[in-house]
């Protein structure tokens, strides 16, 4: 999505108070994660991104714990990592990703979110071309940052791009620099990273403020599904 709408979205989740909605998706991919390579953060690198994420948006010791012990629990659910792309209002492109433990309920699910939303879902790989996927990763600004050091030292490790906003920073490198980047970080002692893939618009569109509403009334119903893990748009 856009940087402007990346930052409107951000804001939104803070004032509305989404930790309900986040942490359990956060503690979705911490399972995944501790099923797929191992329980010990230290010897699975993406369970230590993932809760790593986790710890940077506040999500409590105890949820983190209890995501991690759920992947060894006997009933332990398998889930599947599926994307759906979809139109929506005003010429609006949505990338969903998914993790679920039943593909027919979740694409039942999207499918009808879209269509009583004004948008529909369309054949896999139709919107590839319109989404570049790159590594991002976000931490807090801070005086004792010294941000010029930094991006000079990530750029050995595949920074493309490095955002200064007024309280936080955002790298964006492609999406294979992705460990680098993050190693980069914790080496460098930053601490709260949040390090993510997203699809990044290669032509944003620009909506007014009223058609930006009705788009995201579809974002918002879709994020509230259980099985989806993110919405990316072309919103600029």
């Amino acid at each position: 999505m856009g940087r402007a709408f990346e930052a409107r979205r951000a804001g939104k989740e803070k004032r509305w108070g989404e930790m309900s909605r986040l942490y359990p998706k956060l503690g979705k991919v911490i399972t995944m994660a501790a099923k797929a390579g191992g329980s010990d953060p230290e010897s699975n690198t993406a369970l230590k991104t993932a809760v790593n994420n986790a710890k940077a948006q506040n999500m409590p010791k105890d949820n983190i714990a209890k995501a991690i012990k759920r992947a060894t629990a006997a009933d332990a659910a398998n889930y599947d990592e599926i994307s759906y792309e979809g139109k929506g209002p005003h010429g609006s492109l949505l990338w969903v990703e998914c993790a679920t433990d039943n593909s027919t309920r979740t694409v039942a699910n999207v499918k009808t979110i879209f269509n009583k939303n004004g948008g529909q879902v369309v054949n896999s790989g139709q919107l590839d071309f319109m989404f570049t996927r790159k590594a991002v990763l976000e931490f807090e600004k801070s005086d004792s940052l010294d941000l010029e050091e930094i991006e000079l030292n990530l750029i050995d490790y595949g920074l493309e791009e490095m955002d200064v906003q007024d309280d936080r920073v955002v790298v964006y490198g492609e999406f294979t620099s992705f460990g680098d980047l993050t190693k980069a970080c914790e080496d460098m002692g930053i601490q709260g990273v949040k390090a993510t893939l997203q699809r990044i618009a290669n032509s944003p569109a620009e909506l007014t403020e009223a058609q930006i509403e009705e788009v995201e009334v579809l974002i918002d119903k879709l994020e509230e599904d259980d099985d989806v893990q993110s919405v990316f748009t072309n919103l600029a």
